[in-house]
């Protein structure tokens, strides 16, 4: 949806090029709490399966979430026997705030996600990040609710499930069929626009990236899933359906009022380097004929029951400019904000002036229409007169939409850097602080704050860290790299080399 002021939109995805980087392609993140048992199990076995099965770097990343038993000194132990394991921790409790410090942070191109039981397959995890490598899709989810997927849990978590879901798809309008499974992914740099818009810290947070995402043209992947209940799990069941159902009425709330600004995370049309070179393609004609079909459809019934009202207490012409006076304002006033996404009170006037210049067309159609058939006929049914009315509408209806997209609300082209830059920094994006160090120091969060690659022209370039002794603390905003700029996730990649093996693996 545009706005009066549009920061701009995201590059087209691209496919992440193979070649040698010190970068990891993936980051899995593992969000913890109190997990000291089960810790060590699941990263061994994580990190086993990724260096058996995926053809490039990767890291594995255990937030803690402010654990209080020995969950931290594990996650340590495991950081200095494991190369590719990094631990990060957080003082305070939540997922989603673990998962939005982590991938904010990030430098790899590809931040995934799953639960410490591992209930998810882990034949899944290549399936769910190689449409993003590919450059295929923005997010990937699994979904224990597809055709194909094989699930084995109790009734009540299956109905619990079902039943969230179909809320979500009741109010919320979501086409993908899982929202709460742990086992996600996305591309680093939808991930710097899209996280400083979700506001949820803690489960409902996947729901709330997953919608806005959506709503903002994103696209989806959902892989089927093998999983397995885990009859352990600490999940309080009622405060989570509580909390989720709270972040449902929020979002909801503020995709209807039109608050947030999810052209922010919106592709151009085409990914393919041809089709940008389309000239006159319409932007978002199909969305506004949508928007403008459905604030119709509304404001033709408003208008036939305000006519059916006024007809009682006046003529014909009477009844129909009065009814068509009212409603075109209130069309006027919806389709500016939901049709064409027009915010704020800025040229309101104005576009409810040019709007009374297209009630005045319809009016000439309708009263027309009007006249024509008391000419034909000196008295006419009121079933007649509305079906008159209604053909007339249709017409006026084609006519309206034309001229609001042509001259009442006219595409302004897109907005400058400059423009997109103020947006992304906006003192509304949340901070975090990571250390900067040696770049051959791997003592970790010092890896997170690593310059992020920018795309030049012709090959990709990338910052490099004075080499010191000293470390020093920056200060960033979800979505913005350290430096203050606006970064593209891709990068060059590093196979894993076949003679690279864990020395834990017996194979």
């Amino acid at each position: 949806m545009r706005t009066d002021t549009s920061p701009g939109t995201l590059p087209a995805r691209e496919h992440l090029p193979a070649g040698d980087a010190g970068t990891p392609v993936l980051d899995v993140v593992i969000p913890v709490y109190n997990e000291e048992k089960d810790l060590q199990p699941c990263v061994l076995r994580l990190h086993e399966h990724l260096k058996r099965t995926f053809p490039y770097a990767f890291r594995i990343t255990i937030a803690d979430n402010a654990s209080i038993d020995t969950t931290p000194q594990v996650a340590a132990r495991l950081e200095s026997e494991i190369p590719e394991v990094k631990s990060f921790r957080l003082e305070q409790k939540g997922r989603g705030r673990a998962l939005r410090t982590v991938w904010s942070a990030s430098d790899a191109p590809i931040l995934a996600y799953m639960d410490v039981d591992l209930s998810t397959d882990l034949n899944a995890l290549l399936p769910l990040v190689a449409p993003l490598i590919s450059g295929h899709s923005d997010l990937a989810i699994g979904s224990r609710l597809a055709r194909s997927s094989r699930v084995v849990r109790g009734a009540k978590r299956e109905f619990i499930s079902r039943t969230y879901n179909l809320i979500l798809r009741g109010s919320l309008q979501a086409r993908f069929s899982d929202a709460q499974c742990g086992f996600k992914a996305i591309r680093r740099d939808v991930a710097q626009a899209l996280l400083p818009l979700v506001e949820d810290t803690g489960w409902f947070f996947d729901t709330e990236m997953l919608v806005l995402a959506e709503r903002a043209g994103l696209r989806i992947h959902e892989v089927p899933v093998d999983w397995v209940d885990d009859p352990n799990s600490t999940v309080h069941i009622v405060k989570t359906a509580t909390e989720d159902l709270k972040g449902v009425w929020r979002v909801g709330k503020a995709l209807a009022s039109g608050s947030l600004p999810l052209d922010r995370v919106t592709r151009p049309f085409g990914d393919d380097p041809r089709d940008r070179d389309i000239q006159d393609v319409p932007k978002g004609l199909a969305r506004q004929l949508v928007g403008f079909c459905v604030v119709g459809g509304l404001s033709t019934l408003f208008y036939l029951v305000l006519y059916s009202l006024f007809r009682q207490f006046g003529g014909s012409q009477v009844a129909n400019a009065l009814a068509l006076l009212v409603s075109a304002v209130a069309n006027t006033a919806a389709n500016r904000r939901l049709t064409f996404g027009v915010r704020g009170r800025g040229g309101a006037v104005r576009h409810q002036a040019q709007g009374l210049v297209v009630f005045a067309i319809g009016l000439a159609l309708t009263s027309g229409s009007l006249a024509a058939l008391n000419a034909a006929s000196s008295d006419p049914a009121h079933s007649t007169e509305l079906a008159v009315l209604v053909a007339a509408n249709l017409a006026a209806t084609v006519l309206r939409f034309l001229l609001f997209r042509a001259w009442v609300f006219p595409d302004r082209g897109d907005s400058t850097e400059d423009s997109t830059l103020a947006a992304i920094n906006s003192p509304s994006s949340p901070t975090y602080s990571t250390a900067t160090q040696h770049p051959q120091n791997p003592q970790y969060p010092g890896s997170y704050a690593a310059p992020l690659p920018q795309r030049q022209p012709q090959q990709d370039a990338y910052d490099t860290t004075p080499h010191g002794t000293s470390t020093t603390t920056t200060q960033f905003r979800a979505g913005e790299a350290a430096d203050g700029t606006w970064r593209d996730a891709t990068m060059q990649l590093q196979p894993v080399r076949p003679h690279d093996t864990d020395p834990r693996n017996s194979r």
